[in-house]
């Protein structure tokens, strides 16, 4: 879509990106004088019933939420055969931009997962489960608000959604045996096909935080039948282990998230989030401390000191062989 093109009363400025659900311009809202994120189905996609109604259910999901740290929804509508969703322009990077780009500071990585389970929390108390979280999906803006994205293949909860038309066009599209997501950072039972609920979201989110930690995800593989069996059957490199500065309680909520079996992760984000919230108000007040009593310790103070230990480690693990992605010794 060319610059100068008019939907609607939106007049495209530039591309975005491009993805599975279909290409996103910045915009100006001609009529209410701002700039919005433009996301527009291609045509020749519009006849695919299936990527029609997710595209609906995004905007359908996320506009029935309001927090702050969800990306908020203007306006889904249809001009000559151009679906689109007009939603607030976030300016900033996603959590995957900032991975490429250094690595983060200890507190700084435990806002960030407070903000995204706080939006979580807000989405599952909502009846909604995100179903695809992951750096892509974690935008943070220059004064540190982070917006959770794309919720193109969220579901409704089962309690909240009886009964309703979303209901039973949800129920088809998650039925025992479908795949949906980004596998590196589905839970076992999503990569499984078998029945998710808010806890499969906790495990997901667990990862990035582990990524934004160590320095790289928690599972990899070869291939993705390689990938996904370490995420059923292997185990993560202790947290620790590659990044030996962070908390042991850190370790400890991580590694709950990440329990194989569901009934052993967190029940609910809330809980999840109270745990970060607690910890983050403890390292804030040993930075206050350290800065009566000196100056601020490294290990706090260095952005990059968190992954650049990590990703030392990580290549130290990585010469001694594979095998210590999945936690077990060569």
């Amino acid at each position: 879509m060319e610059t100068g093109t008019i939907i609607n009363q939106y007049k495209i400025i530039s591309a975005i990106g491009k993805g599975g659900m279909g290409e996103v311009f910045l915009a100006q809202d001609t009529k209410l004088d701002r700039k919005v994120a433009l996301k527009v189905l291609p045509r020749d996609v519009v006849s695919d019933h299936e990527r029609l109604r997710r595209f609906g259910q995004e905007a359908r999901a996320a506009s029935a939420l309001n927090h702050p740290n969800i990306l908020t929804i203007y306006e889904i509508g249809e001009v000559e055969g151009t679906n689109y969703i007009s939603t607030e322009f976030v300016d900033g990077k996603t959590l995957r931009e900032m991975m490429n780009g250094g690595g983060f500071k200890l507190h700084q990585a435990i806002d960030i997962a407070v903000q995204a389970a706080s939006a979580l929390s807000a989405a599952h108390e909502a009846g909604i489960i995100h179903r695809d979280i992951k750096p892509e999906n974690i935008m943070v803006r220059p004064d540190g608000l982070v917006k959770v994205l794309d919720f193109g293949l969220a579901k409704l909860s089962k309690a909240i959604a009886a009964g309703s038309e979303d209901a039973t066009l949800v129920q088809v599209n998650t039925a025992p045996g479908v795949v949906m997501g980004t596998v590196q950072y589905m839970s076992p039972e999503q990569t499984r096909g078998k029945a998710i609920d808010v806890r499969s979201d906790i495990w997901s989110l667990g990862c990035v935080i582990y990524e934004m930690l160590g320095g790289r995800a928690p599972f990899a593989g070869e291939s993705t039948a390689d990938l996904i069996a370490e995420i059923v059957k292997g185990h993560p490199a202790p947290l620790k282990r590659i990044a030996p500065d962070i908390p042991e309680r850190l370790d400890e909520i991580v590694s709950k998230t990440l329990e194989k079996d569901p009934d052993e992760r967190y029940q609910l984000v809330k809980d999840l989030l109270n745990d970060l919230r607690r910890l983050k108000k403890k390292l804030d007040l040993d930075i206050e401390l350290d800065r009566s009593s000196g100056p601020t310790s490294a290990r706090l103070s260095d952005p990059h000191d968190l992954a650049t230990r990590a990703m030392s480690v990580a290549a130290s693990d990585t010469a001694v062989g594979q095998t210590t992605i999945s936690g077990r010794k060569p």
